[in-house]
């Protein structure tokens, strides 16, 4: 017997008008108890409460619509961002890594967080098809949990991109994730495998949200969710008149549409919940933009594997040279001195005469070591 009645949310569906179809799935067979496992987060101290997010989040939409960009919503690039924008589908790529699931873990804020590094890291390197997986357990079973935060507890996006920032993340295969509170356990080369993010920002004004998506990448977002969310299937999701509310979840928001008023968002509920793992939310609704978090980008110091140098660039000034590496694009040949510089650049010159494979090692993008 199912825990959700499905039937009753789609009649409050039809009798308001709203846009979005809900069906029956794994979530909605649950009880309560069992439903606020996959969810996680909770504001943190001095933060606004839930009740508070989503008011900020109303004003927040109310002011964009008096705006000179919300009295222009369904005129093309009336703000300096387009009408609507998916990562999904930027000039015909997709930006977007797969869609995972947190199983019954409170650590949505480690996967929201994840998935927007992996957009900003592919967004970075130019590379769409870039095969980049960064490890939500070590983000939340070694940073999370230094911090006393638990599968029970959750965790905050400030907080985790913080130890982002100052500590990195491994990918997948050095600590692959499974839900249940865990030790840290990542790989034995972990410090040689982490990246850094340069920093972050933290919007609360709705066009710098549609700004920042439609130029610079995705967002970490956070809302209240209520009962009949866990029933959704498509469409644009607003809150029903008998929802009740079950607790705060963090999702990475990867686009957005202006004729339909609403964010487009990546779960990390599978792919066999929702739209594909997807989900749309009315602007507004839920304290979903009362905030959000974008990374600025990651740090890369890293050694690439096996990789081929393609092209090389140097200019009249002195110690000013490139080298163009396979699935990572121009990066600098370190000028820490004359030697060094001369040692790599004549390498790097081997290197594509002789079609090599080499191993780089990059410190914050450029070239500091070469092993053929």
């Amino acid at each position: 017997m199912t825990k959700i009645n499905v039937a009753a949310i789609q009649a409050s569906i039809e009798e308001s008008g709203l846009s979005w179809q809900a069906a029956s799935n794994e979530f909605t067979a649950m009880s309560h108890t069992e439903l606020k496992r996959y969810l996680g987060f909770t504001p943190g101290p001095k933060e606004a409460s839930m009740d508070e997010r989503e008011t900020l989040s109303i004003k927040a939409f109310s002011a964009f619509k008096v705006s000179a960009a919300g009295k222009g919503i369904k005129k093309a690039k009336a703000y300096g961002y387009p009408t609507s924008f998916d990562w999904r589908n930027k000039s015909g790529s997709n930006y977007v890594t797969n869609v995972k699931d947190q199983s019954s873990c409170g650590s949505c804020v480690a996967f929201g967080t994840v998935a927007t590094a992996e957009i900003a890291y592919r967004i970075q390197r130019g590379s769409p098809s870039l095969a980049v997986d960064f490890s939500e357990a070590q983000l939340f079973y070694c940073h999370a949990k230094s911090e006393g935060r638990n599968c029970g507890n959750g965790w905050w996006p400030k907080n985790a991109l913080d130890a982002y920032k100052s500590k990195g993340v491994v990918d997948e295969a050095c600590f692959p994730y499974t839900a249940g509170d865990r030790s840290c356990g990542t790989c034995s080369d972990a410090a040689n495998r982490a990246l850094k993010i340069s920093d972050y920002k933290k919007l609360t004004n709705t066009s710098q949200m549609k700004e920042w998506l439609s130029t610079k990448g995705a967002l970490i977002g956070c809302y209240s969710v209520y009962s009949d969310f866990f029933a959704y299937r498509s469409g644009v999701y607003r809150k029903t008149a008998n929802a009740s509310y079950s607790g705060g979840h963090c999702i990475c928001v990867v686009g957005y549409d202006d004729v339909a008023q609403c964010w487009i968002c990546k779960n990390s509920w599978g792919s066999s919940w929702g739209d594909g793992g997807y989900f749309r939310i009315g602007y507004g609704q839920c304290g979903i933009d009362a905030e959000m978090y974008g990374i600025e980008g990651l740090i890369e110091t890293l050694w690439t594997g096996n990789k081929k140098i393609i092209g090389l660039w140097s200019n009249d000034s002195a110690n000013n040279a490139w080298a163009y590496i396979q699935d990572f694009g121009w990066r600098k040949i370190s000028n820490a001195n004359d030697n060094i510089h001369l040692n790599l650049l004549t390498q790097c010159i081997s290197a594509k005469s002789r079609n090599a494979l080499v191993n780089i090692h990059l410190s914050n993008g450029v070239i500091e070591e070469i092993y053929n």
